[in-house]
């Protein structure tokens, strides 16, 4: 689903030439092309109500639409947030990137840039949004399926930059036996990218280097948010049909096992994490549910209530 959006050509790119400003404008929707190695990247932007500096991420899903982030429509992110003095970021596109910084561009379907997500969410656009009154060092991420992992990610190598991090029905377990062909499968599937290209065959460091299970020490003492389905159909699921609810299905499946393998590891190293693994499925009405738990907690890490 896509809504009418607010156009901001990207000739000249005048949202990254405005004067910087000492204090974020008070709330309002504005939709803003930051510079990137990648090319202008659209972002979404609510700034915070009280004209505050910090900051959420929000990270989509694999299939990531290239005009607005799903978040802003599919959920009520914005609403849930109206009154909170927290301005939230909606990076826009990064279709089966998994957010992370690859090695090559995609050679299944003529790419022509090389994704470099990991360095536009932690340099490019935080200094960006620095010339707008928003803090570098004070910021929460969250992200659904695709984005789960790399919001967590994110947070352990940059902890600096975020105060809490959360998954939504995120693969935080990608090293798992053969869930790199899973990734495969589904990239391929969505858009043709080539799993290879992006962190190299299994067993490859950069595999390691990305899989928030293996990399749950870097998190220790950050709040950690990570919740799943249990792949069972409930009460949220979308009116689609038969074959969308079991594929959702049984992608829910897969990020409970996940989950529960996090949970594991945290308890094992004495990390302290909340873990939930409810009822539900792997679609965004759940996200939205899961974004409405979260939201005391990211308001608390923040102290931006």
């Amino acid at each position: 689903m896509v809504t009418a959006a607010v156009f901001i050509s990207s000739i000249g790119l005048p949202a990254a030439t405005a004067a910087p400003v000492s204090r974020t404008p008070a709330g309002g929707f504005e939709e803003l092309f930051v510079p990137s190695s990648m090319g202008p990247i659209k972002v979404q932007v609510r700034w915070a109500a009280r004209g505050g500096s910090s900051a959420l991420y929000l990270l989509d899903g694999l299939r990531a639409p290239a005009g607005h982030s799903q978040w802003t429509t599919d959920t009520d992110a914005l609403r849930q947030f109206a009154g909170d003095d927290v301005t939230l970021v909606f990076p826009v596109g990064g279709r089966s990137s998994f957010y992370t910084d690859w090695y090559r561009p995609s050679s299944t379907n003529n790419q022509t840039t090389t994704y470099k997500w990991e360095t536009f969410l932690t340099r490019e656009l935080p200094d960006f949004l620095a010339g707008r009154g928003i803090s570098r060092t004070n910021n929460a991420i969250v992200g659904a399926s695709m984005g789960g992992n790399a919001a967590l990610i994110l947070a352990a190598h940059h902890r600096d930059q975020f105060r809490f991090a959360g998954s939504f029905s995120g693969f935080v377990n990608p090293t798992y036996p053969r869930w790199n062909e899973a990734m495969r499968a589904a990239m391929l599937g969505e858009g043709g990218f080539h799993v290879d290209d992006m962190w190299g065959p299994a067993g490859d460091p950069a595999w390691s280097r990305n899989d928030a299970t293996v990399q749950a020490e870097r998190l220790r003492g950050l709040p950690i948010y990570v919740t799943s389905g249990n792949g069972l159909p409930g009460p949220l699921d979308p009116p689609h049909g038969p074959g969308d609810t079991v594929n959702a299905m049984s992608l829910e499946a897969m990020t409970a096992v996940a989950a529960g393998i996090f949970r594991d590891r945290v308890t094992e190293l004495d990390i302290s994490a909340r873990v939930d693994i409810l009822n539900g499925n792997h679609t965004w009405p759940y996200w939205a549910q899961s974004l409405t738990t979260a939201r005391p907690m990211i308001l608390d890490a923040l102290g931006a209530r």
